[in-house]
């Protein structure tokens, strides 16, 4: 015997998620640029500019960072998004690594 019209069956699941489930936060991902022997203080500086559109003042403040803490958080959002930053600064000849914020 058929299940009448609009009837759930054993088969069919429910569209909404399990209640024991919990979503994860979505932490951004963040690009740090860290502080090499190679690099002169004004090329990090034009990089930052270049790249990330930072004024002066803004980039030398993350240049500094970069210079005596040992590196700068530069920029945030998705992991894709990162992952081009990333990769744009290595090919500025900066060492660069992504990780998430926690």
């Amino acid at each position: 015997m058929d299940p009448p019209l609009g009837a759930a069956t054993e088969t069919e699941q429910s569209p909404t998620a399990t209640p024991n489930a919990v979503a994860e936060p979505d932490f951004p991902w963040i690009t740090v640029v860290h502080n090499d022997p190679v690099n002169l203080m004004s090329y990090v500086s034009y990089v930052f500019q270049t790249y990330f559109g930072f004024s002066p003042e803004k980039a030398n403040r993350l240049m500094l960072d970069v210079h005596h803490e040992g590196r700068a958080v530069v920029s945030s959002g998705t992991r894709e998004a990162m992952e081009r930053d990333v990769q744009a600064m290595h090919g500025y000849g900066l060492w660069a690594t992504l990780r998430q914020d926690r």
